[in-house]
């Protein structure tokens, strides 16, 4: 997109197919501001980091305990918005909405994009607290009395919550919201641009790189927590494997043999590195799952997964609102739920984006459907089988088990397999898997900051392989600053910090993706109040007459006509027809305007009617040639690369997913017409319903129509 904060030059909304794969040949560009602040602050804090440990880990406590005490009621309560706005707007009639044009289809399978949605939002903390988390909270629970069944109950829960649909939903908002904008309206895939109907052409400017360098320094630090944990249990796994010795040296060096996979598997791209690394670690984790099922006793870990599942349901309305505002656990909120909020707001602009990224296609619906059930299906069975078989080991009278999983977490999922037989396989096999997960987070966080500090041609074009590896590199620096000061604790404690800002930016989002759908509603309204009108007052031509009408419909469904019948179909028809249309629309005072251009890879001109409506959205009608294979059911003989040409209209908003091609002059007038009452009506909706909102009874406040005016687009 645009360079200089002003004027964007990506393709403009309703670009066919054609030309958006033209321009994504294009190289992608930097954005100065964006990456020049991020990558200054996220070095100059790791290099401060490194010189002054002992400082920044006081500096880093102190805006904790801060945070803690002004902001901790705040966490919860966003947190809880996030969630109820996302069910809403899946379950709503807004869930029909596709993140794309409505013709579009997914672009992945239902395994591998499901694989992606859970391998790009969960990293190898899933098998660090996996263990940790349930037995600390049996050993310390928030509330209650310790080492009982119910406390045994609330720890799995308690876990569950932190991993639960709460922290998807953040994952589900910035996904639908930058989905929508990018492949809705050809947008940038970019923060920003979820907040185009707030601060309109804006977010090309100063503003816009702002949220997308907060977006950025949130990610960094919200990787580095996983990368952290990561290198932590690795290094931990490597020395109980090979007698590696933990420590910052060894830590260092797999953080440098991470960074490298990482840039590998980035460079590489979506497709033949992030989908076969997501779909390998979750077949290997589920093989992991199952043996310590069998090893445990399945009948047992069943009774309590079904248990957990029933306290989770049962439980969740009160846990997801419990600040414990009477006999406040400080130090546990801390490390538990404020940094788990936290940290998904963190992560949530970089998941959110590369779920935007490999769901285009998909209903708003679906997208939150998988986006809610799939991970948590998983993660719930995951948590379940891993928390039971740790707690069944404690409350038999292993204490020590406990308290090392407790102090030493990334000893914990360790020490809990060796209490199975065939220990080196397990530990070899989880050092794989987590080794997985940690790439899979490394390059998928590397790609999204890459794409968020480029000007992208289109929203499924990737940023240069130098600034991936630019920002694999940063990362893993980050986390080794981070482990130096303090840890895992001070990753956690920076995170809490990190995540406050873009909390703020994700509730101007779900604003502005409010705004948004409600204008699809109206759009919607419009085509159903003039369908009567279009059906019954259809244009035709007299002079051929009905039987000629229908004879001619039959001709055009058997027909696949090639470039040369394309071509004359645009001067015996389409020329007309606009000229004509545009020229009475000007004998009644109506400004309108037709161009016309040739699709440089079709070698077809193509048309386009503009009529300016004022501050309000302009009606385009273009007819855009579509080059296709010719169908096998064809009748005429096919060759090998047989192709026939398909004319779809195209409106503000995209392609309208059918085909004129075939029009008589008279019944293209009529579409044209059809098309541009519509319009009209969804305007008079449209200030209907900002008329209804600025009066008194009903609030101040009015809705804005929004588009990207010609500079923009």
């Amino acid at each position: 997109m645009s360079t200089n904060g002003g004027q964007d030059s990506g393709a403009e909304p309703g670009t066919p197919k054609t030309a958006v794969d033209a321009q994504s040949s294009k190289s992608s560009q930097l954005k100065p501001v964006v990456f020049i602040g991020s990558s200054v602050l996220v070095l100059a804090i790791s290099i401060w980091a490194i010189i002054t440990p002992t400082g920044a880990s006081t500096t880093i406590g102190t805006a904790v305990s801060w945070i803690s005490q002004t902001f901790g009621w705040y966490y919860f309560l966003v947190a809880t918005l996030y969630l109820g706005f996302v069910v809403f707007i899946a379950v709503s009639r807004y869930g029909q909405v596709k993140l794309g044009p409505q013709h579009s289809k997914p672009d992945y399978g239902v395994f591998a994009w499901a694989a992606m949605l859970f391998a790009a939002g969960i990293g190898i903390d899933l098998m660090f607290f996996s263990v940790s988390g349930p037995v600390t909270h049996y050993l310390a629970p928030p509330e209650g009395d310790p080492q009982t069944i119910e406390a045994a109950r609330q720890a799995v829960v308690w876990t569950l919550f932190h991993y639960g649909i709460t922290g998807w939903a953040m994952y589900a908002l910035m996904g639908m919201a930058l989905g929508y904008f990018a492949f809705r309206y050809h947008l940038p895939l970019a923060i920003r641009s979820a907040l185009y109907p707030l601060i309109g052409k804006r977010i090309h400017g100063r503003i816009g790189d702002a949220v997308d360098l907060a977006a950025i320094i949130g990610t960094v630090f919200g990787i580095s927590v996983s990368l952290g944990i990561g290198v932590v249990q690795l290094n931990y796994g490597l020395n109980f494997l090979f007698g590696i010795p933990e420590g910052i040296a060894a830590q260092t060096g797999l953080i440098l043999v991470a960074v490298l996979m990482a840039t590998v598997s980035a460079v590489a791209g979506v497709d033949r590195g992030i989908r076969r690394l997501s779909e390998l670690n979750v077949l290997l984790a589920v093989v992991l799952m199952l043996y310590v099922l069998i090893a445990e006793g399945p009948a047992n870990l069943l009774n309590a997964l079904v248990l957990n599942i029933g306290d989770y349901i049962s439980r969740f309305p009160s846990m997801t609102l419990n600040t414990f505002a009477y006999d406040q656990p400080t130090e546990w909120l801390n490390a538990w739920t404020l940094f788990f909020w936290a940290w998904w707001i963190a992560w949530a602009p970089f998941v959110g984006l590369f779920l935007a990224r490999i769901s285009r296609g998909r209903t708003i619906r679906q997208f939150v459907a998988a986006t809610l059930v799939v991970p948590l299906l998983y993660t719930l069975t995951f948590l379940s089988i891993f928390g039971n078989s740790a707690l069944a080991i404690v409350m038999r009278g292993n204490i020590e088990f406990g308290e090392t999983a407790m102090n030493v977490p990334e000893q914990g999922f360790y020490t809990l397999l060796m209490q199975y037989p065939g220990v080196m396989f397990t530990a070899g096999l989880a050092t794989f898997v987590g080794l997985l997960l940690y790439v899979t987070s490394a390059d998928s966080g590397a790609l999204v900051m890459g794409n968020l500090s480029s000007h992208l041609p289109t929203p499924v074009t990737d940023a240069s392989p130098w600034l991936r590896i630019f920002w694999a590199a940063a990362t893993g620096l980050l986390t080794l600053a981070m482990l130096i000061v303090g840890g895992v604790d001070a990753l956690t404690n920076a995170t809490i910090i990190m995540g406050l800002p873009f909390s703020v930016v994700m509730l101007l989002i779900i604003w502005g993706l409010y705004k948004a759908l409600r204008i699809e509603r109206f759009r919607q309204d419009a085509f159903r109040t003039t369908l009567t009108s279009s059906l019954s007052d259809r244009t035709t031509s007299e002079r051929r007459g009905p039987e000629r009408n229908w004879r001619q419909r039959v001709a055009r469904a058997v027909n696949f006509p090639g470039k040369r019948a394309a071509v004359r179909f645009v001067h015996e028809v389409c020329r007309p027809a606009f000229q004509e249309v545009a020229e009475e629309l000007r004998n009644q005072g109506v400004e309108a305007t037709v161009t016309e251009g040739t699709d440089e890879e079709a070698q077809i001109p193509h048309l386009d009617l503009k009529v300016p409506m004022g501050a309000e959205e302009d009606f385009s009608y273009r007819v855009w040639p579509i080059v296709m294979p010719t169908p096998a059911f064809a009748t005429r003989t096919l060759t090998e690369h047989d192709t026939y040409v398909r004319f779809e209209v195209y409106l503000t908003e995209g392609s309208q997913g059918y085909d004129v091609m075939g029009f008589t002059k008279e019944q293209l007038i009529g579409n044209i017409l059809d098309e541009y009452e519509r319009h009209l009506e969804f305007l008079r909706l449209h200030r209907e319903a900002s008329a209804r909102s600025a009066m008194p009874d009903h609030g101040p406040g009015t809705a804005e129509i929004y588009q990207p005016d010609d500079e923009e687009r």
